[in-house]
């Protein structure tokens, strides 16, 4: 199916391996979307948990996901600089009516001097066990965080040093 159109607004949806709804973002911008990338971005919208408790955003973030990388990236702009917090995640998918993906619990976050922490590893192991991740998904989601890190390190997409400002910039067009 195709993606949705540059400019559109579209709900995203994370979900756990078990299938069950994690979290709702409402509304996220659309500014690119081709057969393998969607770039987006949103900023105080609401989010709702699975437990039905519900919050806003508090800046404005540019949202990055791939059809092939097991991760997304959220790069949030704050008074103080660029924090991205990375999901490691399914490749995405949309089906006309969201964006979404599988939520794998590992995150990490960096900091505005690329610094950067590995997030639930707790979580991880515990959901593991609970949902029964098959060896061969374990595998791939370790790959994907070295890969991830290896981008980070780079300056990489969207850890280079222009990419969320770029992005932000063509956000403030749309609103």
């Amino acid at each position: 199916m195709a993606g949705p159109e540059t400019g559109t607004k579209i709900q995203i949806q994370s979900y756990k391996h078990n299938g069950q709804l994690h979290r709702v973002w409402e509304s996220s911008t659309v500014l690119k979307s081709t057969a393998e990338i969607l770039i987006g971005a949103n900023d105080r919208t609401m989010v709702t948990e699975s437990d039905g408790r519900t919050w806003i955003t508090r800046e404005p973030a540019i949202v990055y996901f791939h059809a092939k990388y097991w991760f997304n990236i959220i790069g949030m702009l704050r008074t103080d600089g660029i924090y991205y917090y990375c999901n490691i995640s399914s490749p995405y998918a949309y089906d006309g009516e969201a964006l979404k993906y599988i939520d794998y619990d590992l995150d990490i976050k960096i900091y505005p001097d690329m610094t950067f922490t590995l997030l639930d590893e707790d979580e991880f192991n515990i959901h593991k066990r609970q949902m029964n991740y098959p060896p061969e998904i374990e595998r791939i989601l370790w790959n994907q965080v070295d890969i991830l890190i290896s981008w980070i390190r780079q300056g990489k997409g969207p850890f280079s040093p222009d990419f969320i400002d770029t992005w932000y910039e063509l956000f403030l067009t749309y609103r």
